[in-house]
């Protein structure tokens, strides 16, 4: 039996054992259990409560939320802790082996080495992480030319005047907006490209399926690599290959400071926007499958294919990057007459589409692939299927960490069931040429 069979095989023993443990417990002492949850969802209330206001009022409503979590722990470490931890870990071992399961290794048919492969650098990006992994060396080594950006290069000539000289290959190896413009690049001029995973978080390399763990390896998608074909996305004629966030991330990431406190930034921004007297950003937007036109309250985001959103594993990836369509999910914030005081109802709205327009009575700041700009109205976009010629190193996986993981419990368990009986193989990478 192979690995796989094996890690399917054990997650569904181990679920079932999971679930009955948890049932048990639940059954023997209800009232321990419904406590649990009803301190757990007073916790959340008055968390989101303090979230969106400010001064001692924040203070209060979270340090509330904080006692309340303390006391389910309290409760949880009691008695019974051996029987609650055995249960807990029976859950975690059910998810770690699904996960593993499902992980592939998509080969790619390989492609013709390019004569001058030329690997752009970012220093600063990642924390240094160019220099931690001597990508320079690394590239030479296998006869890829760096060029090491200086703080006041343009990346755009310089990957220009590159391919001027003779570079029929290009790499980056940076962040995600870096990774745009050279992507950008190559799909104007139909070259190859390679994602070197150097920047802090990697989404693209991420769901292209480059080994974000092997920076250096990720050169050898111009030795012996394989090519796949992606789309790009562009809002008024500028490149994404992650997303542009509108609203309440965006107004964030304006603020000076974000750089170096993300999450306090995004806290202080929260009161702005959703607490009592915050200003909405002034976005309009057309629903898909109507006519009418609705406000946007918190949180828009446009990207290049469809994310997965919610819990399951996998959440926050892209299964696919070829589809067509651009993802667009809306967080909507409409608090109601009677809970507004309280916190606000959110509702998820998810579609795809191969265009899609923002309306907006002023400019409108963005975050495109988490770099902070401001946009002129109306906001314009749309999907460039089949534009970009991707390589990927022979050894990295060659497709998204959730490209063969279901969307449901139940279909999961079908997909586990079909993998533990040998009935299922591993899915390919999409289009592998044009």
């Amino acid at each position: 039996m192979t690995r796989r069979r094996l890690l399917a095989v054990a997650a569904l023993l181990l679920t079932p054992l999971a679930v009955a443990n948890a049932v048990g417990y639940v059954v023997e002492d209800p009232q321990d259990a419904f406590g649990v949850l009803l301190t757990l969802s007073l916790a959340v209330l008055a968390a989101g409560y303090g979230l969106v206001r400010r001064g001692i009022v924040r203070v209060i409503a979270l340090v509330l939320a904080g006692m309340l979590v303390l006391g389910v722990l309290e409760v949880l470490l009691d008695r019974r802790v051996a029987e609650r931890l055995i249960i807990a870990g029976m859950f975690w071992l059910a998810v770690a082996a699904a996960a593993a399961a499902f992980a592939v290794h998509v080969p790619l048919p390989r492609a013709r080495r390019p004569r001058r492969p030329v690997l752009f650098l970012n220093p600063r990006s990642g924390g240094g992480k160019a220099e931690r992994f001597k990508l320079a060396d690394e590239a030479r080594k296998r006869g890829i030319e760096p060029i090491e950006l200086r703080p006041d290069d343009d990346l755009a000539t310089l990957v220009h005047t590159a391919v001027e000289e003779g570079a029929d290959a290009l790499a980056m190896a940076g962040g995600d907006g870096s990774q745009a413009v050279v992507a950008a690049a190559a799909a104007e001029l139909d070259l190859p490209y390679a994602c070197i995973p150097s920047g802090t978080r990697n989404h693209f390399a991420l769901d292209l399926g480059v080994n974000r763990d092997d920076v250096a390896g990720a050169l050898d998608a111009f030795v012996d690599g394989g090519e796949r074909v992606v789309d790009l996305a562009e809002v008024n004629g500028r490149v994404f290959v992650n997303n542009v966030s509108l609203g309440l991330y965006a107004t964030a990431v304006q603020r000076d400071g974000y750089r170096n406190a993300k999450l306090r930034t995004i806290l202080g921004t929260l009161p702005d926007v959703l607490g009592p007297g915050g200003q909405p950003p002034d976005l309009r937007w057309t629903g898909p499958n109507d006519a009418k036109s609705y406000p946007s309250g918190t949180v828009l985001l446009v990207s290049n294919n469809r994310y997965r959103l919610g819990p399951l594993p996998g959440s926050g990836t892209r299964p696919r990057i070829d589809e067509g369509a651009l993802g667009i999910a809306v967080l909507e914030s409409r608090p109601d007459s009677r809970w507004r005081r309280l916190v606000p109802r959110r509702f998820w709205r998810q579609w795809s589409a191969p265009d899609f327009e923002v309306s907006s009575g002023k400019p409108v700041p963005a975050g495109i692939d988490g770099e902070a700009t401001v946009l002129t109205a109306p906001l314009r976009f749309r999907i460039r299927p089949a534009a970009l010629r991707v390589r990927i190193a022979p050894g990295h996986p060659g497709a998204s960490p959730s490209a063969s993981r279901p969307g449901n419990v139940w279909r999961g368990l079908r997909a586990l069931v079909s993998i533990a009986a040998g009935r299922t193989a591993a899915p390919g990478p999409g289009r592998t040429n044009r």
